[in-house]
């Protein structure tokens, strides 16, 4: 592996397993008053779009990254929604 394919796999982990403490958080409270709806919408599109390039251009560094940073942000969207849900009705 290339100097800069371990750099941008050591990056792509940290920026990804951010969102893993927001996610557990989540999990836990079941609440997301305090997270924005349209910035996780955003967000998740903007990762998807980042993969699809990854997988384009064919490196794993973005791919792997973008992988991983989709599958926490839409999940943090779909709670959003859930639980916002749930917390309208209270």
């Amino acid at each position: 592996m290339e100097f800069s394919q371990v750099v941008g796999t050591i990056a792509a982990l940290l920026t990804t397993s951010a969102f893993l403490p927001q996610a557990i958080k989540i999990i836990k409270t079941k609440s997301t008053n305090d997270i924005s709806l349209f910035m996780y919408l955003i967000l998740s599109i903007g990762i998807l779009l980042w993969l699809i390039y990854g997988i384009i251009i064919g490196e794993f560094p973005i791919i792997f990254a973008n992988s991983i940073g989709f599958t926490f942000t839409f999940s943090i969207l779909v709670l959003k929604i859930r639980y916002g849900k749930k917390n309208a009705r209270n």
